[in-house]
Formats: structure tokens, C-alpha cells, sequence
């Protein structure tokens, strides 16, 4: 059990780009091409972040502050396009130039920031459960620690935990509820409540949520649910005001690959919020 915890986090931290190469790399894969095509794909989440800001030359070098191409807005408009999936019609055409002209934007331009926790990693994992096979998605996100940072395990979405809290409604919250003279009964009509475990969870405030991370963190404690290996990583950014984009992995042999936004959106305040509930546990916020 040890050796599997090892494998865990060595393979996140791969997958983070703390030592260089990207999940996807521990599977077999094709050549990576010429060395032009070396030096353009983004190898690293952090090279992808770095040359999103223009913090970067194009030969991966760091540019200093003082460097007048350093967070230039004029060659980001140039690089950005570049830093998409080309070959995905979600990631081009004219939104892709709206949200290049948000972020390069004169007066207020918007960069990307490790430390800012409105970003998260998406862990497809394998797990045992009782023997059977089953698939979780982690979710991750930085955390400040000392004078560092580190990453921690936001969320999990499982589709057997989902479904056992279906999305509540007012209904079942009328027709399953204690009586409020229940305390003068002693409240022997839990039993009720208790024979009904189905429906348990409308007994509970009307603004309570499942905690799913809770319930992973006990089946991992019981012994029950047990880590086998990762399947697949990938980002989620809701750092830029009123977008959101993903970045995924694409191993090509062209100039085209690397750490690239897979997916983007425009989305409103409620969406934004809505989509941080779902990498975030009630827990972590």
C-alpha cells in the first residue's frame, strides 16, 4: 500500500510539471519530431504558464523583468494563438481572438498566476473498490504553505457516490420531514426516517451538500477503496474574469503540441461560481 502511495504523488508531480515531463509521458508514445519542434511545444504546465505572460523567450529562456519583451502585450498577441489546440473548432475563430484581446488588453492585461487558487488539476485515477474496478476524477488545487506552496486534493467526483444524493428538491422536503412536536414523542418517529435510508439526507437542513470528499477520504481510511494508477491529467483556469479554458496534453509530432487549451468559454459570474463548487468541496472553501 505504501508503494502505491509513492506511485501517486510521484506520478501528480510529474504530471505538474514539477520535474519536467507530463502524465501522458510514462505511456508509450511517438517521437517528438525535430528540434523546432522541441523548443515550441509547451513540455511543462509551468513553461505554458511563463509563455502565456511572455515571461519566456521562445528558445526557453527566462526573461528578466528589465527585458522589454518581458509581459509584452504586442508579442503575446503574436504567441497566444499558438498556445491553443489548432486542430479543435471550440478553441478558434473569433473567440479565441476575443479572449487574446481580453487578456492583452492595454490598461488592464490579465496574466496567470501559480499561487492564485482559482485554478485546478483534474486527476482521472483507477481504484479498486471491493474488487471491483472503478474510475474517480481528483481535483487539486495550491495551497500556500510556509513561505511555499503545495497542492491538495479539492474535490472527487465519483458517479456511484453522485447518485446516491440525487438533486434535492422542495417536494421531497415536504413529504420527508419530522414533525415539529416530534421532541414530545421523544422523537421515536426517527424510526421513520431510519427505515427510509434512501431518503435520509431530507432530514437534513435544506441547505445541506454531501461532502464527496469526505466520504473518499473514509473509504480510502476503511480500506475499502484502494488506489491502483492515474490514467490522466489535465487543467482547468477560471483565474481571467469571465472566461474559463482547459489544457490538456497532445503528444504530435508537430509544432502544435504540448500543454494547449483544449476547451474555452465565456462564462458569467454564476457559471464561474458554479463551475469553482464543483473542483472545490464544501470543506476546502
Amino acid at each position: 500500500m505504501k508503494d502505491l502511495r509513492i506511485q501517486f504523488f510521484a506520478v501528480i508531480f510529474l504530471s505538474l510539471g514539477w520535474i519536467g515531463l507530463p502524465a501522458q509521458t510514462l505511456a508509450p508514445s511517438g517521437q517528438l519530431g525535430s528540434e523546432h519542434n522541441l523548443y515550441a511545444m509547451n513540455k511543462q504546465v509551468n513553461q505554458f504558464v511563463h509563455r502565456f505572460n511572455m515571461e519566456e523567450a521562445p528558445s526557453g529562456t527566462p526573461l528578466e523583468k528589465t527585458d522589454k519583451r518581458y509581459h509584452n502585450n504586442a508579442l503575446r498577441r503574436k504567441l497566444l494563438p499558438y498556445m491553443f489546440d489548432r486542430q479543435n473548432p471550440r478553441t478558434s475563430g473569433k473567440l479565441q481572438q476575443y479572449f487574446i484581446a481580453d487578456v492583452t488588453n492595454r490598461e488592464h492585461p490579465v496574466f496567470l498566476n501559480f499561487l492564485d487558487k482559482n485554478w485546478y488539476a483534474e486527476v482521472s485515477a483507477s481504484f479498486d473498490n471491493d474488487g471491483k474496478p472503478v474510475n474517480l476524477i481528483l481535483f487539486l488545487t495550491v495551497e500556500k504553505a510556509g513561505l511555499g506552496s503545495k497542492w491538495i486534493i479539492s474535490n472527487v467526483y465519483d458517479t456511484q457516490l453522485h447518485s446516491l444524493f440525487p438533486v434535492e428538491n422542495e417536494a421531497g422536503h415536504m413529504k420527508y420531514f419530522l414533525h415539529p412536536q416530534s421532541h414530545e414523542l421523544d422523537f421515536m418517529n426517527l424510526n421513520k426516517a431510519f427505515d427510509d435510508p434512501k431518503h435520509i439526507e431530507y432530514y437534513a437542513s435544506t441547505d445541506y451538500h454531501p461532502d464527496y470528499l469526505t466520504l473518499f477520504f473514509y473509504l480510502m481510511k476503511t480500506g475499502k477503496l484502494k488506489f491502483e494508477h492515474i490514467d490522466s491529467v489535465k487543467f482547468h483556469f477560471l483565474q481571467i474574469p469571465h472566461w474559463y479554458f482547459e489544457l490538456s496534453f497532445f503528444n504530435r509530432n508537430t509544432s502544435n503540441s504540448g500543454w494547449l487549451i483544449s476547451n474555452l468559454e465565456y462564462v458569467s459570474k454564476k457559471e464561474k461560481t458554479q463551475l469553482i463548487n464543483f473542483f472545490r468541496s464544501c470543506s476546502t472553501k
